[in-house]
């Protein structure tokens, strides 16, 4: 029994030598400055940036004719791209690790990282390895491999130039992050109706046509009279620029879906002169406390924030002081409803 230990731990360490063997010949030839060469310093060719983090999520982004999308083409923050960008133009060598941590922070990233893929032309170039920060924070432990010089041996210190901080938080893969927070960009004349449908009150609800030059008001299917025509375009300049407040971090999918299938308050549709129409499904959220004989109470409504659907089916979070423009359009129309029930 112990010969055969004595083999297989033979056969082990046999093996251990191979890969260091092949590993100092593939490495071969290569200058230090080659293997941390993490940079590309003209990214306009970088058209492709993938993450994978430590929670096992994947991110693509993708450079687009005018601007990066996601993997599908829909719309993300492109500032966090450019943020991407920058640190990949950036990213400069700040030091060594001791040789006898080298194994521990290998082990350390095998374990835990995340990993960045980078395209030029469709092409993969480079991939980064993230672990974690330097001891001072100003820093980032990463391992680099590329196309043309292959994987580092060892993991290094590496900085962006300029800035005291770690550049992790610059690649993330939650997609929820990565939302386009405007949900209305539309100028007046691109516009053709809003509907705006109060499930909860009706009397409330109206609609507002465009038709070239001509302007009408509706208010449960009744046109109002001695509408001004500056009012209607104060009110459809509302939507150049409307944005939620934060994605649903809070709703399990069950939740978001018991919460789809009760009757919005509210139902804002607008509709452009192309074509495209927008529906938002408008909930609002009830605040909740458990009673004496632990049982959950509802007793009030957020007074601040409620939840919308968007088209894509996507929950967010929006305020009423963004959105009170939208919804209140006896602010701006002859609409017979009392103050007190638009509180």
């Amino acid at each position: 029994m112990k010969k055969l230990i004595t083999l297989i731990l033979a056969i082990g360490v046999l093996g251990g030598l191979g890969y260091y063997v092949v590993q100092l010949n593939a490495n071969k030839g290569k200058s230090d400055t080659e293997l941390i060469e993490f940079a590309i310093k003209d990214t306009k060719n970088v058209d492709k940036v993938i993450i994978h983090d430590s929670f096992g999520r994947t991110f693509e982004i993708i450079k687009g004719a005018k601007e990066w999308t996601d993997k599908d083409g829909g719309c993300i923050q492109q500032t966090s791209v450019e943020n991407i960008l920058k640190a990949i133009r950036n990213i400069e060598f700040k030091g060594y690790l001791p040789e006898n941590s080298h194994e521990k922070y290998n082990l350390q990233m095998a374990a835990q990282n995340t990993k960045v893929e980078i395209f030029e032309h469709g092409e993969w170039v480079k991939t980064w390895y993230m672990g974690p920060s330097a001891t001072d924070h100003y820093g980032q432990i990463m391992i680099l491999d590329s196309k043309e010089f292959g994987m580092s041996d060892n993991p290094v210190i590496m900085k962006l130039k300029g800035v005291h901080g770690i550049i992790e938080p610059r690649f993330f893969a939650d997609s929820k992050k990565w939302l386009c927070t405007n949900i209305f960009a539309v100028e007046n004349h691109n516009i053709k109706e809003v509907d705006v449908k109060f499930n909860d009150n009706p009397k409330k609800s109206f609609t507002v046509k465009k038709d070239g030059f001509d302007l009408s008001v509706f208010n449960n299917d009744v046109q109002l009279q001695n509408v001004d025509t500056a009012m209607i375009f104060r009110y459809l300049n509302n939507y150049k620029k409307i944005h939620f407040d934060i994605a649903n971090y809070e709703l399990p999918p069950e939740k978001v879906d018991s919460m789809k299938s009760t009757t919005p308050f509210c139902e804002l549709t607008l509709t452009e002169t192309n074509g495209t129409s927008t529906k938002l499904n408008c909930f609002r959220i009830k605040l909740s406390e458990y009673t004496t004989e632990g049982l959950v109470e509802y007793h009030d409504i957020d007074k601040d924030r409620f939840w919308i659907e968007l088209p894509s089916g996507e929950m967010v979070k929006c305020q009423y002081f963004v959105f009170n423009p939208l919804f209140y359009g006896h602010i701006y129309f002859p609409m017979e409803v009392p103050e007190d029930e638009f509180q």
